[in-house]
């Protein structure tokens, strides 16, 4: 399987996995002409994506939904409370309706919704299979659950949120109902939230992390990376940045270097 972030943030999220003639992306949280620039920089042609699944109904996940899924003709995958609370009105015949948990199966790749805590109307995150791998990709989550750990558990690549510095929010210049709506158990987790999560519940098949939905107001890069590298020497280790897309990834050549 092939993957990568295109968009990260709450200026725009934006997942992209493939495997053979089957490509998908998680959420459409940019515009689509940015969406199409990132993807020929990374060699992606976007007539090939073959369905989108969205995870909430959030602006910075469904932005370039409605332009991009109509001028390519994709199928949409997405909750009947995500749809209604995208208040967009998509072709019929793309829109697809599904369970918070629903299991798809599109060629090769079977793709899992994990339920999960986050301030939308029937939100979830998902698990992309091959039979072999799992990518899973973990971000808006307000709190950790079950399902969370599960999903940490049985990954070999791993999208995880890490959103916020808990000393940066508290200090910094958002208004106290944001605050509180983002520290709530329905919002983010925090570094350290995440980091403690990873640390539990990672395991041996983990072949690479990959720290994402970094805020823009109240986290750094430089903090991330300072917070997880040092529980990261065994593994690949990325962190997805707001303004530019990831490289493109083959879960292969991590398999390789890890027999070698």
């Amino acid at each position: 399987m092939k993957y990568c972030s295109i968009a990260s943030g709450s200026n725009g999220n934006c997942y992209y996995v493939a495997k053979g003639q089957q490509a998908i992306l998680i959420d459409v949280g940019i515009n689509t002409k940015h969406l199409e620039l990132r993807m020929w920089n990374l060699g992606i042609i976007p007539s090939k994506i073959q369905a989108i699944f969205i995870t909430h109904e959030h602006t910075d996940h469904i932005r370039g939904l409605s332009v991009f899924c109509k001028k390519y003709q994709i199928p949409v995958y997405l909750t009947e409370g995500t749809y209604s609370g995208t208040k967009l009105r998509l072709p019929e015949h793309l829109v697809n309706i599904i369970k918070p948990n629903a299991t798809i199966k599109l060629g090769e790749l079977t793709i899992f919704g994990i339920p999960k805590f986050h301030d939308a109307k029937e939100p979830c995150s998902f698990v992309i299979s091959d039979g072999k791998s799992n990518i899973s990709i973990l971000t808006d989550i307000g709190r950790i659950c079950e399902n969370v750990k599960h999903v940490i558990q049985h990954s070999d690549v791993l999208v995880l949120e890490s959103n916020f510095d808990e000393e940066m929010l508290a200090n910094g210049r958002y208004s106290y109902y944001l605050k509180n709506r983002i520290r709530s158990g329905w919002g983010h987790i925090s570094n350290r939230i995440s980091v403690e999560v990873f640390q539990e519940c990672r395991t041996n098949r983990l072949k690479h992390l990959i720290l994402s939905h970094l805020s823009g107001q109240n986290n750094t890069i430089e903090i991330v990376e300072r917070t997880f590298a040092p529980f990261c020497q065994d593994i690949r280790f990325s962190i997805a940045t707001r303004t530019e897309e990831t490289e493109l990834f083959d879960i292969n050549e991590l398999v390789l270097k890890q027999v070698v």
